[in-house]
């Protein structure tokens, strides 16, 4: 059967791209991906499949049932874009202006629709169910996963596996990782007001600009004084906004960052930091510093005896695997793995011409062998998962 599913995802592989390459042209960024989410439900149509649409609102989930007694397997792939103009040239670049695909997700979606009807073609000869979660907004907190969590998309669900094409990884390769494997990210506003007043009298004034430096200086040494040297974590400043006239003290700036840990107890760490940061610059500066702090995603955690499952199973497929290292990037399918244990694995997909981009990058390409990989990596778990063993 495995032979027989690999043959045949084999033969589709040209179904594949073509699908990738439509999805690529026309992409829609989170919470608004309307047609994408009707060009997937429009696929199941003539498919031996359940569907359910505007699960956590635009999102859909697909239960292919073999009829028989089992495990359940969900396996999730994210169909939303980025506010990015493309400058790729690619002949089936986006159509729709400011709007990209440069993350990979209309790969994910491509290979996840042809391996799920190749699925549902021999379903009788598995033994319980296999959960397709087509997911909307993975890119913009809160993200689309916790509505699809709380309209029931887990709802029997045993286990949970995800793949990421990834453009620096090498094509042909599976990649995987045991616990933490992604950072859990927050969002800080912070607004440091004092009092303006004229340059030539700064005695008058309480210089908000000298206030919010000082922030940003101090907040360095939370990573580097207030973390154990074995612990990841990251603070950037994205933003300073202190635009005024050369000869006026401000009397307002406005810092947006970002805030990244490994774990989240780390981020929860740095947040307890910066809110004690921000107090001691109020009582050093006599400002008042309002702090917006949003926490967005937690921590990507790869249930060790699940993923450890997965990688041995693709072993001895004779998939090229290999343990990674942790990825600084966030993805909201942390909080699947929060309900169920779950494996997510990332496949290689350097463009073959040398030139790979990093995600997020209006140059942004990636190799499409991956998707072919990718389909048939989860289609090899899948069949062994659905052998009956729970």
């Amino acid at each position: 059967m495995h032979k027989q599913l690999m043959n045949v995802l084999r033969e589709k592989e040209s179904k594949m791209i073509e699908i990738r390459r439509y999805l690529h042209q026309h992409p829609e960024l989170s919470f608004h991906e309307t047609q994408t989410a009707q060009y997937i439900a429009d696929f199941y149509k003539d498919k031996d499949v359940s569907v359910e649409t505007n699960v956590g609102e635009r999102g859909i989930k697909v239960t292919i049932d073999s009829g028989h007694p089992g495990p359940t397997l969900a396996i999730r792939a994210d169909f939303d874009a980025l506010p990015i103009e493309e400058d790729t040239g690619l002949p089936y670049a986006s159509q729709n202006k400011g709007v990209m695909h440069a993350c990979g997700h209309d790969a994910h979606t491509a290979y996840m629709l042809v391996l799920a009807e190749s699925l549902a073609e021999i379903k009788d000869q598995l033994k319980g169910k296999i959960v397709v979660i087509h997911q909307p907004a993975e890119e913009v907190p809160p993200g689309g996963a916790i509505g699809m969590i709380q309209d029931g998309v887990l709802d029997g669900a045993d286990h949970v596996l995800g793949v990421h094409v990834m453009s620096t990884m090498e094509t042909g390769k599976v990649f995987y990782r045991p616990g933490f494997v992604q950072t859990g990210r927050a969002y800080f506003k912070l607004n440091v007001i004092g009092q303006g007043g004229h340059g030539s009298s700064p005695h008058t004034a309480n210089d908000a600009i000298v206030a919010g430096a000082q922030f940003v200086t101090a907040v360095q040494t939370i990573v580097s004084r207030r973390l154990s040297p074995f612990e990841t974590g990251v603070i950037t400043i994205g933003s300073f906004d202190g635009k005024g006239q050369f000869n006026v003290i401000k009397d307002r700036v406005e810092i947006e960052g970002d805030v990244r840990g490994l774990t989240d107890e780390t981020k929860a760490k740095i947040e307890q930091e910066l809110k004690t940061t921000a107090h001691g610059i109020e009582a050093l500066y006599g400002v008042t510093c309002e702090l917006d702090y949003q926490d967005d995603y937690p921590a990507l955690y790869n249930d060790p005896d699940f993923t450890n499952k997965v990688a041995e199973t693709l072993q001895q497929a004779n998939f090229d695997v290999e343990q990674c290292e942790p990825q600084p990037p966030s993805e909201d399918f942390a909080y699947y793995a929060k309900e169920r244990p779950s494996a997510f694995i990332y496949v290689g997909a350097a463009p073959e011409d040398g030139k790979a981009y990093p995600h997020h990058h209006p140059k942004f390409n990636i190799s499409e062998k991956s998707l072919l990989t990718s389909a048939q990596a989860v289609g090899t778990v899948v069949l062994d998962y659905l052998k009956g063993e729970k």
